[in-house]
């Protein structure tokens, strides 16, 4: 038996013996379902896969365990890949280097709800964070567009969301209070608290993985979803910025053309016909949000205040749009992240960068964040449209590749530390910079 398959027999058994067999697997099913992610929504990565191959599946149950995983791994020399629920678009838990894949959705126990704050296991998801903090009179500060990711996998691999236009990204440095981890240096579990758990924000697990983590929470508001229509595009976003203006700070506010908004989920708020404008706005500010609209030349097409109605339209924010639309779309689209008060302000020439785009909108504080999306030619023909758009003072960011693009500097010194053996999602950070 080669060298490296001896490695990863002695580790399955040991992960066998430590968590039982149902926690191991090296079944062809559970490996090719941990070797994917959504990262066939970039055409990019789409041509490229498959991006790697998990050996074995690991789902522990507690956060300890986890822990126990990991230390095992590096006894055994075997790299490790965290996964949350696998709804990263970008192949970001995609085990490029084979070896075990850390699947954390079991360990979804939530510790204490205090004021102020929560404490909870990687595997819960955000929804469930949020109705906890809600049945305590709070909420928390953002969660993303896909509110059944884990709280791993958005602190590891996300952003920001729903709450972002008050609170900024989750690298912020307000939303994460604390976080316990574990390297891969043989040291155990390591608890780090305020600026020193902010080096653990999204850079894939690779200098450490999130077993438990502390988030802030603040007093619960009564949000109402607010639906919107304009005759176009133009119109619409010439209200983003002032809606999201209000006070009290909108949750979100989005919009996008007809030709994005057709391919949305069936609903009468969102004509197929006109561009759709949405927004989650305190009750407190939901006369003058409306108000607003109308000065602006809309129609208010709905209000629901249910939290399942504001869940339901935060789940049509960000890059979820865009899968929408690339479901119902004759052609291959890809799609590239943009950035600054230009792609309103000359939002004709921003479209002009790509032949065919179309634009998802999205209110960010201090400037507004897009989705530019057309059909899809070649690499090169999206790579040469980046100077073109930094041109018109925009600003972009590809997400056609997996690498850690935050804070590398930072995060190289980190794993050089915490993972002196590179075994921590490996392909995910360049160690030279």
């Amino acid at each position: 038996m080669p060298f490296e398959s001896t490695r990863l027999r002695a580790l399955e058994l040991e992960l066998r013996a430590l968590l039982g067999d149902r926690a191991v697997s090296t079944e062809p099913a559970a490996l090719a379902k941990a070797s994917v992610d959504g990262a066939r929504l970039s055409p990019i990565l789409s041509d490229k896969l498959p991006l790697g191959a998990a050996d074995v599946v690991v789902t522990p149950a507690t956060a300890d365990d986890a822990a126990a995983v990991v230390t095992a791994c590096v006894r055994h020399g075997v790299a490790v890949t965290p996964r949350g629920k696998g709804t990263g678009n970008y192949g970001q838990a995609i085990p490029t280097h084979g070896g075990l894949v850390l699947d954390l959705s079991r360990c979804r126990r939530i510790l204490e709800v205090g004021e102020g704050r929560m404490t909870v296991e990687a595997g819960v998801t955000m929804i469930t964070l949020e109705q906890a903090a809600r049945a305590a009179g709070q909420q928390v500060l953002m969660y993303p567009s896909t509110a059944q990711s884990t709280v791993g996998g958005f602190l590891s691999g996300g952003s920001g969301g729903t709450g972002s236009i008050a609170h900024g990204l989750t690298t912020s440095g307000h939303f994460v209070l604390a976080l316990d981890v574990v390297h891969a240096s043989g040291e155990g579990v390591h608890h780090v608290e305020g600026e020193a758990a902010q080096a653990y924000l999204h850079n894939y697990g690779t200098a450490g993985v999130i077993l438990r983590a502390t988030i802030a929470l603040e007093p619960l508001q009564p949000w109402c979803a607010l639906y919107a229509s304009f005759d176009d595009l133009p119109r619409a976003a010439a209200a983003l910025r002032p809606l999201a203006a209000l006070h009290p700070t909108p949750r979100l506010v989005s919009a996008d053309p007809a030709e994005i908004a057709g391919a949305l989920p069936s609903d009468p708020a969102i004509p197929s016909d006109r561009a759709s404008f949405r927004a989650i706005v305190d009750a407190a500010a939901l006369a003058e949000a409306e108000e607003l609209i109308r000065e602006h030349g809309g129609t208010v097409e709905a209000v629901r205040d249910s939290p399942q109605d504001t869940v339901r339209l935060s789940m049509i924010s960000y890059n979820h749009p865009i899968e929408w639309l690339q479901k119902s779309s004759p052609s291959r689209l890809f799609h590239v992240e943009v950035n600054g008060h230009a792609i309103v302000d000359r939002l004709d020439e921003v479209l002009a960068v790509y032949p065919g785009a179309s634009l998802h909108l999205e209110a960010m504080n201090p400037a507004p964040l897009g989705m530019l999306v057309a059909p899809y030619r070649d690499e090169r023909t999206v790579l040469e449209g980046y100077d073109r758009l930094a041109a018109l003072g925009v600003r972009s960011h590809s997400p056609h590749q997996s690498k850690v693009d935050f804070e590398v500097r930072r995060t190289i010194d980190l794993a050089l530390r915490t993972d002196p053996a590179g075994l921590l999602n490996p392909g995910k950070l360049d160690r030279v910079a």
